[in-house]
């Protein structure tokens, strides 16, 4: 049930790179912190959790192949910016290389004949897809309020909105998700 040497070696450095997108979009939140953007901040929050997510589908993946998960080092990201615009572009620049790494472990698994991790990696594509498109709406919406101030604060708002949204899914969703996983050991009754 495992895989090649190729195929887990690469799904390992992602995980990596996974938990380092999660950490960069905490240092990304920290700054907007700074520069009084709490909904920016909000949303980079969010962003962090489903990166770490995101890391954990990959961990998790690995461990049901019946592989050792590999953990690495993740690096310090950066930590100053120029402004929001900064940020946002930071993001879709990481965002870009995470899907060129995405593509390549893609194309060593049909490479590799491994069905399975075609199939797993596929969600991460069209995941790709969207959170590239995200970030950059939020750019061209920021391009468009250029240094206008008080557009910036009703965008700021805006994102507000969606990090209190989306962590009470995440909060929901993942309550669901530990009640299905622990129903079996016992943890959880009906």
């Amino acid at each position: 049930m495992g895989m090649t040497t190729a195929v887990h070696d690469s799904l390992t450095k992602h995980i990596n790179v996974e938990f380092y997108s999660s950490y960069l979009y905490l240092s990304l939140s920290a700054y907007c912190e700074s520069i009084n953007l709490p909904g920016f901040a909000s949303w980079l929050r969010v962003q962090s959790r489903e990166e770490n997510d995101h890391a954990m589908r990959l961990f998790d993946y690995v461990n049901d192949r019946e592989e050792k998960v590999l953990l690495m080092p993740i690096s310090q990201p950066p930590l100053e910016f120029q402004s929001a615009l900064d940020v946002m572009q930071s993001a879709l620049d990481h965002e870009r290389k995470v899907t060129e790494l995405i593509h390549q472990a893609y194309a060593l698994s049909i490479k590799e004949d491994d069905y399975a991790t075609q199939v797993h990696l596929q969600w991460f594509i069209t995941e790709q897809v969207e959170d590239e498109k995200e970030v950059h709406d939020i750019i061209e919406q920021l391009k468009m309020i250029g240094d206008k101030s008080d557009a910036l604060l009703i965008l700021d708002r805006q994102l507000a909105e969606r990090g209190a949204w989306s962590f009470e899914l995440y909060t929901r969703v993942h309550l669901k998700w530990l009640a299905i996983n622990h129903m079996g050991l016992g943890l959880i009754s009906s």
